[in-house]
């Protein structure tokens, strides 16, 4: 019995020690969204749990070493044991217990974090091979993403090629997004400051740089940074031409294939592109005029660049206008 008072009471000492230590080890980023105090919540009852398990397995492991070491010159067996039932069901019906207590805690934050407000603010975003892209309801598009503080924030996206997976550390909650559906993740920042929004699912060979600022804001800063950026929006829209094809391109997400300055990523840079002689996978030349990017903006595998490959850049039929094409083409031709 001295034996079992004494690693109690070891165990009872490591099990605080431990948990103070990781604590203070500031493993978790800091918490901006509401979303992230249920989170963390649960991520503090599991270190607690850790902590005891941990202090459970080191005590009597080194203490039966240190204390029920064999002797120098002892050559006698071991005592025989023919096990215990007591320990045997005391150390399965109390994980059980604690199983199902972790279990219901789980599902209670899960749904804290998923509570719907009616009022929540809808912004619509595109993932895509390796970029990010944020349709804001006042009809345009930016490839930051604002939020106002203390506002839930619904996220509808879609991915334009392979499964992608949105994550703000700072926000704690992730959600993949799957081609052909629109997944949701409901957010509500309580934190201002500058984040970022990485993706968490290899998505190919530039995964490790798919990301964008996610930038929160006071509600008053938030409406005065849409209202300009919606005036830009309208303003080059209805002039249209390059510096509209400019805006589109660093919207769509177009640079995170093609290049202006003459070297190569997934795509073939833009730069002298109009009106040069392309040769293609087939063996065949083509001159780069308006119809044929035209042609490779909405139909991609139409014509493939020698040196690239078919099905890497999605159709962009359905996703931009005519006159938005020819924005961009007309970008595109001045870049010499």
């Amino acid at each position: 019995m001295r034996h079992f008072v004494i690693v109690g009471v070891l165990i009872a000492v490591l099990t605080p020690l431990t948990y103070v230590g990781l604590t203070a080890a500031n493993l978790m980023p800091v918490q901006a969204s509401a979303q992230s105090l249920f989170v963390d919540q649960m991520w503090d009852w599991d270190m607690m749990m850790i902590s005891f398990l941990f202090a459970l397995i080191m005590v009597p492991m080194f203490y039966s070493l240190i204390v029920f070491r064999r002797r120098k010159g002892d050559t006698t067996d071991g005592e025989h044991s023919e096990g215990n039932t007591t320990l045997e069901l005391t150390w399965t019906i109390i994980p059980l217990f604690i199983v199902i207590f972790f279990s219901y805690l789980g599902a209670y934050n899960l749904g804290e974090t998923r509570i719907e407000d009616p009022n929540a603010m809808v912004i619509k975003v595109t993932a895509r091979q390796w970029d990010w892209s944020f349709s804001y309801p006042e009809g345009f598009d930016s490839n930051e993403l604002h939020l106002p503080v203390n506002q839930q924030v619904v996220l509808k996206m879609e991915s334009m090629d392979v499964i992608h997976s949105f994550w703000v550390p700072e926000f704690r909650i992730k959600q993949d997004i799957v081609p052909g559906r629109v997944t949701e993740y409901r957010i509500t920042p309580i934190l201002l400051g500058n984040y970022k929004v990485r993706c968490a699912e290899l998505c190919g060979a530039s995964h490790a740089y798919m990301e964008k600022p996610v930038i929160v804001t006071s509600r008053d800063e938030y409406d005065a940074w849409v209202k300009a950026r919606a005036a830009e929006a309208a303003a080059l829209a209805a002039a249209g031409g390059p510096p509209n094809g400019k805006l589109l391109v660093a919207n769509k997400g177009c640079a995170g294939c093609h290049t202006i300055d003459g070297s190569k990523l997934v795509g073939p840079t833009w730069r002298g592109l109009f009106g040069s002689q392309v040769k293609l996978a087939d063996g065949s030349t083509v001159t780069a005029d308006e119809a044929y990017l035209t042609e490779s903006i909405q139909n991609p595998s139409a014509k493939i660049v020698a040196g690239f490959q078919d099905g890497v850049m999605p159709s962009f039929k359905d996703r931009l206008t005519e006159k938005q094409i020819m924005d961009i083409v007309s970008y595109i031709e001045t870049l010499k």
